[in-house]
C-alpha cells in the first residue's frame, strides 16, 4: 500500500436557483480513470438538499440524504484504502454477470455448475454487476434453502 495520505470528503455546491445544495464527493489524491485515462478528483452523487429548508419536513429530508451521501462515502474511502477503485468504472457495473459467472463455474467442479443454474433460474437469465448487492445474496440464499433438486422434484436442496 501506499504511504500517500488518501481522503475522500463530501462536499457541497450550489446550484442554479440557489435553493438547493448538490452534494459531491472530493478525492484526493485524484485517480486515474484506466478508460479515459483522465484524473478524477470529483464525483457528482446526484443527491439534492435544501439549502436553507424551510420546515421540519424539509429538515428530516436534508437529514436522511446526508445520511445517504455519508454512507456513500465511507464506501468510496473504504474502497481507496483498500486500492480498489473499480467504482469508477461505470461501464463494468452494466456488464453481464452470469456471462462472467458461467465463464468462472466452467474453470470449477460441477458444484459450480449447479450454483450457476440455480442462479440463472433465480434472477430469471438477466443479472448485471450492478444489481449484485447483499439484498440478492440473502434472497438467492433463502432461494437456495427451498429449491427443489434438479433431479428430485420433492427433495429440497439443504
Amino acid at each position: 500500500m501506499s504511504n500517500i495520505c488518501k481522503t475522500v470528503s463530501l462536499r457541497t455546491r450550489k446550484i442554479k436557483d440557489g435553493r438547493m445544495l448538490s452534494y459531491y464527493l472530493d478525492y484526493y489524491p485524484g485517480y486515474r480513470d484506466e478508460s479515459t485515462m483522465k484524473v478524477i478528483r470529483h464525483e457528482s452523487l446526484g443527491i439534492y438538499i435544501y439549502a436553507k429548508p424551510k420546515n421540519q419536513m424539509e429538515q428530516k429530508y436534508n437529514l436522511n440524504l446526508t445520511a445517504r451521501a455519508e454512507a456513500i462515502r465511507c464506501r468510496r474511502f473504504e474502497a481507496i484504502v483498500n486500492e480498489r477503485y473499480d467504482f469508477f468504472d461505470k461501464e463494468k457495473m452494466k456488464g453481464d454477470f452470469l456471462a462472467y459467472f458461467k465463464r468462472l463455474a466452467d474453470k470449477k467442479n460441477s458444484k459450480w455448475q449447479h450454483v450457476y443454474m440455480h442462479f440463472r433460474t433465480f434472477t430469471q437469465g438477466k443479472c448485471t454487476f450492478g444489481e449484485i448487492n447483499v439484498d440478492l445474496c440473502n434472497r438467492f440464499r433463502e432461494y437456495l434453502l427451498t429449491a427443489p433438486q434438479g433431479l428430485h422434484k420433492n427433495r429440497k436442496l439443504h
